[in-house]
């Protein structure tokens, strides 16, 4: 039963943005000038992370990852105690019982040359996301033209990086929506499973959760490595490898995992009906993500 207190509501929430070296701003000014390489080439990074009790979850993650892929696109991020110091004074005073959309953007700064552009945005998650964690998913493959191995081998290539170049991310969810579903999933030209546009998959099979290992050229999904880190935790092993739909078909469950949907159990891959699986509310409740009260695990 809750307490007495009345919690708050999100959608009693205002959304907030905060510019590094100007803290933060009304949400209706302008941050970015018109000849920002983010803007005009997609050329930046960013990390999304999930508010929760008021603190980004797996902060440390986000940060690092950024951080390696800064040196892969050689960006110059400033230094990681004012992206933290960032964090915080968005975070600040968000209510505690509000989950939040805490978003990290560095682009190269203006076409002319100078710092880069870095600030902050912090939202209320929205409630299609929390909807997705209670009622799960429906996906559909998708190709996304390159054999499973080869971007790994591509030195100059960019692979597993969040960048702000989302042309190809979107145009999948588009193409997820017009086809009647909630998301796609990339296939590889040699037939393998690789990831959603902005989720990594997980699969349940022979007592094991399973994910596609970073070498494909993926992105390295912070939800999905601590998952693996702490599949023992619900009496599960761990292994990376790749698998064809046909492989998933036959999996126990299957899942997509990013920072603010958390875990989302896949109820349909290409039109055919999945069961439910008891392991989704198990590895919801060890994530910690706030799930529905008549969502909570007996």
């Amino acid at each position: 039963m809750r307490p007495a207190r009345a919690l708050c509501s999100a959608a009693m929430v205002t959304a907030r943005i905060a510019v590094l070296g100007h803290g933060q701003v009304p949400v209706t000014e302008p941050v970015l000038r018109g000849d920002d390489l983010g803007v005009l080439h997609g050329d930046g990074l960013f990390e999304t992370m999930h508010l929760r009790a008021g603190r980004p979850w797996l902060r440390e993650a986000h940060l690092g990852r950024m951080r390696r892929a800064a040196q892969a696109v050689e960006l110059a991020l400033p230094p990681t105690g004012a992206l933290v110091a960032l964090l915080d004074e968005i975070s600040d005073g968000w209510p505690i019982d509000v989950e939040g959309v805490l978003r990290l953007v560095c682009t190269r700064g203006a076409e002319g040359g100078g710092p880069p552009t870095t600030y902050a945005t912090l939202a209320p998650v929205p409630p299609s996301a929390q909807a997705a964690r209670r009622d799960g998913i429906t996906v559909a493959t998708l190709p996304l033209g390159v054999p499973a191995r080869a971007r790994a081998g591509l030195d100059w290539l960019p692979t597993g990086s969040k960048t702000t170049s989302y042309a190809v991310n979107n145009a999948a969810r588009r193409w997820a929506s017009r086809s009647g579903v909630t998301d796609a999933l990339w296939i590889s030209t040699d037939g393998y499973v690789l990831e959603g546009p902005t989720a990594n998959v997980l699969w349940l099979a022979a007592g094991a959760l399973r994910t596609v290992p970073a070498t494909t050229g993926i992105l390295p999904g912070t939800t999905a490595a601590w998952l693996l880190a702490n599949a023992d935790q619900v009496g599960l092993a761990a292994e990376e490898r790749l698998a064809t739909p046909a492989e998933l078909h036959t999996a126990d469950a299957i899942w997509f995992s990013s920072s603010v949907r958390g875990l989302v159990e896949v109820r349909a891959l290409d039109g055919v009906r999945r069961p439910r699986s008891a392991y989704t509310k198990r590895l919801q409740a060890l994530l910690g993500f706030p799930v529905p009260p008549d969502e909570q695990p007996g």
